[in-house]
């Protein structure tokens, strides 16, 4: 389009033209979906870091039962093997 004067001298300011306007758009645009792109794309990875830390949350609390199971049992076997020392000893103070 034509220059337009703006004020006195020789100031002018360009108006812009349609076709600038429409380059314009499309770079909006173009970012526009670039974003909605960017953000679908962070969405999917939000859900897929969500659905591993459930299967770890899992696994942890399973590997935490099984400690507790087997921490158990230990402390059965250890209460065992204490009573039979002391009733090895008790005898062997019987004897003297």
């Amino acid at each position: 389009m034509a220059a337009s004067p703006t004020g006195s001298g020789s100031a002018m300011v360009l108006a812009p033209s349609s076709e600038t306007e429409l380059e314009l758009t499309s770079v909006i645009y173009d970012m526009s979906q670039q974003v909605q792109n960017a953000m679908a794309e962070m969405l999917k990875m939000t859900s897929e870091m969500d659905q591993t830390s459930a299967g770890v949350t899992e696994e942890i609390g399973k590997c935490k039962e099984a400690a507790m199971e087997r921490k158990k049992a230990l402390d059965e076997e250890k209460e065992k093997f204490q009573k039979a020392a002391y009733s090895l000893l008790d005898i062997l103070n019987r004897r003297h």
